[in-house]
């Protein structure tokens, strides 16, 4: 049977290979030039658009709410946390990208928001790997499972559009050749 939460999961591994890449990056703030501030800002760009925008969206617009409807609780449960956490992530995305924004880079913003990022992201992928994903596995029928699967490619599509997942990864691996 195709699990919905292997799209996730294997989307998973491509943000958490960008927080590794993010991680070198921030390294490297000390002596911030004009190229690694360019390529911040397309790495934060990333995590909008593929972390948060496609990822958290098909979680938060699809697979949550089948969840929910198949008796996992929201308030009070797993999926509410996760949610809480999304929060948290926009949160300290929005703060890198204050630090980037100014005249120079600020670069004790930037590193802050940046770990917290990584931090909350590493944590919050590894409870739903483990904990969250499963359940939704045990809960979901194989019907339910192939109608999110077909919903995520939709949302992707409309949401970042055709080619986008492949030009990202792309932009991944030049940053981790250089980085």
């Amino acid at each position: 049977m195709a699990y919905a939460s292997k799209d996730l999961i294997e989307e998973h591994e491509a943000i958490l290979h960008g927080l590794s890449i993010l991680e070198k990056m921030t390294a490297l703030l000390d002596t911030p030039t004009d190229a690694l501030r360019k390529d911040l800002q397309d790495m934060v760009d990333f995590l909008v658009l593929f972390a948060d925008t496609c990822h958290h969206g098909k979680e938060e617009g699809l697979l949550f709410p089948a969840m929910e409807q198949a008796g996992i609780p929201k308030e009070g449960g797993p999926i509410g946390q996760m949610l809480h956490e999304h929060e948290q992530g926009r949160a300290f995305i929005r703060g890198m990208k204050q630090a980037l924004g100014g005249e120079s880079v600020d670069a004790g913003a930037f590193r802050t928001n940046a770990s917290g990022y990584i931090e909350l992201l590493r944590a919050h992928i590894e409870k739903e790997n483990q904990i969250l994903f499963p359940m939704g596995d045990r809960f979901l029928p194989p019907e339910k499972q192939q109608e999110l699967l077909e919903a995520f490619d939709k949302h992707e599509e409309e949401v970042i559009g055709a080619g986008v997942h492949e030009r990202l990864h792309a932009m991944l691996d030049d940053f981790a050749s250089r980085y």
